[in-house]
């Protein structure tokens, strides 16, 4: 298939060439949603709310503002919020997008601060449109994949076929992220069989020994009643479940958000907090997992569910895969791939592990996904505190 993707000066592919119209607080969140409706296409929000970000907001926003699939960036700010809005705009300056800061209080208030931002906005979808294509191959690509809404079916249809497909991905030269850490108890020592090398072995099982520790602090893990509804009984089973997306590629490294792999191969995202339980649940949606990737760089996510899920995400898009059929019927206006064949018995892993590394290529290539296509641009950051991985973390 042939693709062809947008250059950016860092080396880096898009897929996609958005605007991002970035808030900066949540005061000012009205403002940007009300900007980014001028091109509800090309325009899309993302933001964080609070007026006291810590190190993880301030690295997330640059990565998301820099990131491959957006073309030029508007930043939404207040005025009186403390997010380093000077660093953000010269990080954006320096990757070579255009960027503008509006503030709403030197501007005159809502509607002058809207207008304002429309005009940039118009301007910009009209110049990105002129952009050039340049060829893309699988191996410029960084794919994730998440599973959410997940049921008795998920482990055993949806979640291993996407591992066929992550297999192929990394076979081709593609990064690959799967996670989470804590939806990953219990799996660490094979986890840790598949390391590259030794020390990287010692990193995984320490990230999931860490992901226990914290949710034993917290008092619950991450097992959701609509979980136990769908059929799962214990986080052993979910896990194994959530695994089975790794597919079995050797494991190239272990990254934390907002740390883009440095080339191909499969990596686990480590998406529990570093230190004491300060914020609470790692992640309080689905979404907020397709944000951590996107941060390091995925130009997709992978999404599977078995009890269903409509969401899509801002910036990057998102393929659905339906883990059963009844859940498929009902939703399939949302759905792309329907795993739940494997589960009647008319389509086998590899014959779905096929459709889902071709609904890569086309969606590189520019076809939009169904939630895309819906207009879903679900967007959430919210507090996290990550120390630097170590060499060990990365590939030799």
């Amino acid at each position: 298939m042939t693709m062809q993707g947008y250059q950016r000066d860092d080396g880096r592919k898009g897929i996609r060439n958005h605007v991002a119209v970035a808030y900066l607080v949540e005061c000012a969140h009205h403002v940007a949603r009300e900007i980014a409706m001028v091109d509800r296409e090309q325009a899309h929000v993302i933001g964080f709310p609070g007026c006291f970000p810590n190190p993880y907001a301030q690295k997330m926003m640059e990565r998301l503002c820099t990131h491959p699939n957006v073309g030029a960036v508007l930043l939404v700010s207040l005025g009186c919020e403390s997010f380093n809005r000077v660093q953000l705009e010269n990080t954006v300056r320096a990757s070579g997008r255009p960027v503008e800061t509006l503030v709403i209080q030197k501007t005159g208030g809502t509607r002058s601060a809207i207008a304002k931002g429309r005009a940039f906005v118009q301007q910009a979808v009209a110049d990105l449109a002129q952009t050039p294509r340049v060829p893309l191959e699988l191996s410029d690509l960084v794919v994730g994949t998440v599973c959410g809404g997940s049921d008795g079916t998920s482990g055993i249809s949806g979640n291993p076929a996407t591992g066929r497909a992550f297999d192929k991905l990394v076979a081709a030269g593609a990064a690959c992220i799967f996670e989470e850490t804590g939806e990953l108890i219990g799996c660490e020592n094979i986890m840790a069989d598949r390391a590259a090398t030794p020390d990287l072995a010692v990193e995984l099982r320490a990230s999931v020994e860490k992901a226990a520790r914290y949710y034993a602090e917290l008092g619950f893990g991450s097992f959701a009643s609509g979980n136990a509804d769908g059929g799962l009984s214990t986080i052993e089973e979910k896990s194994m479940g959530a695994y089975a997306k790794s597919g079995s590629s050797p494991i190239s490294g272990l990254i934390k958000p907002g740390d883009i792999p440095p080339k191909g191969g499969l990596y686990l995202m480590d998406v529990v907090p570093d230190g004491p339980v300060r914020f609470g649940f790692p992640n309080i949606s689905d979404n907020a997992e397709i944000v951590e990737m996107m941060a390091s760089g995925a130009h997709m996510t992978i999404f599977v569910t078995g009890r269903g899920s409509v969401v899509g995400s801002a910036l990057a898009p998102v393929i659905k895969v339906a883990a059963n059929p009844e859940m498929y019927e009902r939703l399939h206006e949302d759905m792309d791939i329907n795993a739940g064949r494997i589960m009647t018995g008319d389509a086998g892993l590899d014959t779905i592990g096929e459709e889902i590394f071709a609904a890569v290529q086309q969606v590189a290539a520019g076809q939009p996904t169904k939630s895309e296509d819906l207009g879903h641009q679900e967007f959430i950051l919210t507090y996290k505190s990550f120390d630097p991985i170590g060499p060990a973390c990365l590939p030799v």
